[in-house]
Order: C-alpha cells, then structure tokens, then sequence
C-alpha cells in the first residue's frame, strides 16, 4: 500500500493543475498587453527612421543626377535603374529598383523635379499603423516633417527642431 505522501508525489508528476495553468496564461496575457503596444511602437519608429534615411539617398541621388545630366529628375524612375542598356536620363540607376517604384519600408515616396529645383514627399502608406509622419524635403537638402496624416511641405516644422520634441496627437 502507498502511503499519503507516496499519493502526493505520483499526483504532482502528472502533471499541472487547472489553477495553474490558468493563472500563467493571465500573466502571460498581462505580459503581452504591456509588451505588443512598445514593440508596435519600435517598428513604427524603425520605419520613420528608414524613411529619413531613403531621403537623404534620394538628396544624393538628385545632386548626382543634376551633376550628370544638368538637370534634376522629375520622377523616381529617372533616379532608378534603367530598364534597358545603359544608365541614362531616363533609369540613371542612383537608386534601387524597388525605391524606383516608391515603395518602401511601409512608406510612399514621390519625386518631382524642373530645371532649378525638386520636391521629395514620404507619407505613411497606412497612417498610423507604418508611420506617424510624414517628410519633406527639396534642393536646399532640409528635412522637414509633419505629425499626422497632412503631407509634410516647405513650411513643415524642420526635422530636429522644437516641434519634434513635442509632437501634436490628434
């Protein structure tokens, strides 16, 4: 015959009780609550972050195209690759592919260029979800931004100026 603390021992190894169980699930459901809303958070940011960076690229890649052709591109596939041959007017390849089709990182980017001058937008392709900004920026090479879904323009608050730290929630 078993004794009393022989039962307790064979019953513990069976296993875990319904009380248990139940009681990891709620902290763990505690623990994502808290956790998934910072980890949104994070990635927006990392888009924004990205984005910037596509723009001073694109700064580059306008500079470099004026240099070469003597004017600036009036659209993102004119930065890109050339879909055929030789870089040229039309594909100078500065940029990727898939930033030649406006696109990236969860961001929309256009491009408009003349003979003295061009504009770069990049707006959230879902507001708020892929970004919370959205950027501007032209010849002059500064960076601005405006926070909520109005397309950021020449006169956005300068990225790293005092409306940065303080951004307005609609």
């Amino acid at each position: 015959m078993r004794t009393t603390a022989q039962r307790r021992v064979s019953r513990r190894r069976l296993g875990f009780s319904l009380m248990e169980l139940l009681i990891v699930v709620a902290i763990l459901m505690i623990l994502g609550a808290v956790a998934i809303p910072r980890i949104n958070d994070a990635l927006r940011n990392a888009k924004e972050m990205a984005a910037v960076r596509e723009i001073h690229n694109l700064n580059q890649a306008q500079v470099q195209y004026m240099s070469q052709y003597g004017r600036f591109a009036t659209s993102l596939t004119e930065l890109g690759p050339p879909t055929g041959g030789q870089a040229g007017p039309a594909g100078a390849d500065f940029i990727t592919g898939e930033m030649a089709k406006g696109l990236k990182n969860g961001y929309l980017f256009t491009v408009q260029g003349s003979q003295t001058g061009y504009t770069i937008n990049a707006n959230p392709q879902s507001f708020p979800t892929t970004g919370r900004r959205t950027f501007y920026s032209d010849q002059t090479g500064v960076l601005r931004q405006n926070f909520g879904a109005e397309p950021a323009n020449a006169t956005s608050a300068e990225l790293g100026g005092a409306a940065e730290a303080t951004p307005q929630k609609k």
